[in-house]
């Protein structure tokens, strides 16, 4: 039996209109929906059936409201329904159904929200995919938390997920880089060049000045000495040495992406070089493939309106017919120089994701890549045959404040702050809670001092202080009346009859709606929807709590009360389980007490 009582009551639905319409269409099926109700008053759930039916069932949608609503009265967990709207009806459950509901938590545990929503459809969650050129800074770390948690989120929602960095280890960029660090080797081995001096025979000036480069510029002399500056091989001759360098810093500077990522409890099962796939022909496969499909032309584009994108040219060049496939200009593949634009590179990457066995893919992007997403999704339809789909998740920019003031740059980056500088300032719990407090596409201001402060305008402490309150309730317990009596195992056997105070029901309803939340929040794709129930239902718990102050019936630990009090405990160790369920997919560690 699923453990989603949303999910049970959709189906008893669904039979009410298959009743009325045995061939009732998938399309149909699928927008027929269960949600709770907007307001206590009209009842616990909600259902448009009948208005996205009624078509099917050739009746007006108030007409077949009243089927579905004869068929509902006749289950035992329903205690009234009524038709609202035009074709909306709205449910009330009994209150033994929704307390039933906490023994089917306490013996899920965590899994409680699980959902086989996804039916096991394998998807690659790309995100960072950051430059290998500096330290992770702030605004790697919002995409790094949405994506990392969107993919816990849809493997909870039952999609067989992959989660994927691209490493952009090829282009000018980590040229430049590599003549950075050959820079920091020359000071390392102590060259009398002095910066300028060699900042002059740099192909487009040295670009990368940060102090991060300088310990890679003293390994780099630990393992060849003064052997990449000799006569024959100094910066005349950058072709002698710039592989050696180029590799030997791309592999450093990625060692501490893994460990700035690490630190934020970010691990990715797959990295891919982009520079592997260009060496290995899977640029050219691409191009190749799109050819032979009638996808590629030697043409010229008219200059674009506005600002001139970079891989504009006014000359012939090879062009992808991107705007067969919804986009507004057809796109550059080959310069006039013969080599790739990056939008080539990235089409043969995710035609290597697609290859690889992925019929959904999904992009986690910095806010100003979007007007590269046509173009992207263009090219994913055309090299699958339209047999893939690629999402894009764009994440605005996240201002770093304490009290209010911008926060002052970091000496090791030299113009940002570094990912490993907020981690060290308010711990990764607090990092990835704080991201996902807002939708991924709106624009946050991340206070670090508001982001520790213990007050119920701070999210992050009202959840944790509900779960450790909830800790505190259950280790008083144990001491009132044993540990193996107040195991979750053990509370999911208690009689739940005396759960029935608004307050305490107000709880139950929202552990109800958990499996719910999960599904809506992974079909929408916005793992926020996470943190703002974990909000929800720790002010719920908290109201009972301080509700339990004022009314001694209301509180959970009563001595002469066993029965009542471990029907509470059933219900505060149920909280505790969502909050740890739904904290797991944020990638936040539950804490046991507040100090």
């Amino acid at each position: 039996m699923s453990n989603d009582l949303f999910a049970r009551m959709r189906g008893h639905v669904l039979d009410a209109l298959r009743a009325v319409v045995p061939d009732l269409p998938d399309d149909v099926a699928q927008k027929a929906e269960v949600t709770p109700a907007r307001e206590l008053a009209h009842g616990d759930m909600a259902t448009n059936a009948a208005l996205v039916a009624a078509k099917a069932a050739r009746q007006a949608p108030a007409k077949l409201a009243q089927s579905i609503l004869a068929h509902l009265r006749t289950l035992p967990d329903v205690l009234e329904t009524q038709a609202a709207g035009p074709g909306f009806v709205n449910i009330r459950l009994r209150p033994a159904a929704l307390r039933n509901v906490l023994p089917v938590i306490l013996r899920a545990g965590e899994a409680y929200g699980d959902s086989a929503a996804g039916n096991g459809l394998r998807v690659n969650v790309e995100y960072v995919s950051a430059n290998p050129t500096g330290p992770m800074h702030i605004g790697h770390c919002r995409g790094a938390v949405v994506g990392d948690a969107l993919a816990n989120l849809l493997g909870k929602a039952g999609y067989d997920v992959t989660k994927e960095y691209y490493i952009n280890d090829a282009g000018a960029q980590v040229t430049a880089l590599a003549w950075a660090a050959y820079w920091r080797y020359l000071q390392a081995i102590g060259t009398r060049l002095d910066e300028k001096t060699f900042a002059d025979e740099v192909p487009g000036g040295l670009q990368y000045g940060g102090e991060y480069l300088i310990p890679i510029g003293e390994r780099l002399a630990a393992e060849y000495g003064a052997t990449l500056a000799s006569p024959d091989l100094g910066i005349a001759a950058p072709e002698a040495w710039i592989d050696t360098v180029r590799d030997f810093t791309i592999a450093a500077m990625m060692q501490s992406v893994r460990d700035d990522l690490r630190l934020l409890g970010v691990t990715q099962d797959v990295f891919v070089s982009e520079r592997t796939l260009v060496r290995d022909g899977a640029v050219d496969a691409a191009i190749e493939r799109l050819s032979d499909n009638g996808l590629v032309y030697q043409g010229v584009l008219e200059p674009p309106k506005g600002k001139t994108p970079e891989d504009w040219e006014p000359r012939e060049q090879l062009l992808f017919r991107s705007t067969r496939f919804g986009d507004d200009v057809d796109r550059p593949l080959r310069k006039s120089d013969g080599s790739n634009t990056y939008f080539a590179n990235d089409i043969a990457y995710h035609a290597d994701k697609i290859g690889r066995g992925f019929p959904l893919l999904i992009d986690v992007w910095g806010a100003d890549h979007g007007g590269y997403v046509p173009r992207m999704k263009a090219a994913v339809q055309a090299v699958s045959g339209g047999t893939a789909a690629l999402e894009i998740v764009l994440c605005q920019i996240v201002h770093v404040l304490r009290g209010g003031q911008p926060v002052r740059m970091s000496k090791r980056a030299g113009s940002f702050v570094t990912l490993r500088d907020l981690i060290d300032e308010v711990g990764p719990g607090t990092v990835r809670f704080t991201m996902l407090t807002r939708k991924a596409d709106a624009q946050m201001e991340f206070d670090l001092e508001a982001a520790v402060a213990q007050t119920r305008d701070n999210p992050v402490f009202y959840v944790q202080y509900a779960h450790a309150r909830c800790r505190s309730v259950l280790r008083a317990a144990a001491e009132m009346f044993g540990v193996d009596a107040v195991s979750d195992a053990a509370l999911a056997d208690v009689t739940l009859d005396s759960l029935e105070a608004e307050p305490e029901m107000a709880v139950i309803r929202r552990l109800v709606a958990w499996p719910r939340s999960v599904e809506a929040a992974a079909l929408a794709r916005e793992p926020h929807r996470i943190a703002f129930f974990l909000y929800d239902l720790a002010g719920d718990f908290h109201m009972l709590w301080n509700r339990g102050k004022d009314d001694s019936t209301l509180r959970f630990l009563q001595a002469d009360r066993p029965a009542e009090t471990r029907a509470r405990l059933a219900l505060v160790a149920a909280v505790a389980v969502v909050i740890r369920s739904g904290l797991a997919v944020m990638g936040v560690e539950p804490v046991e007490e507040m100090r």
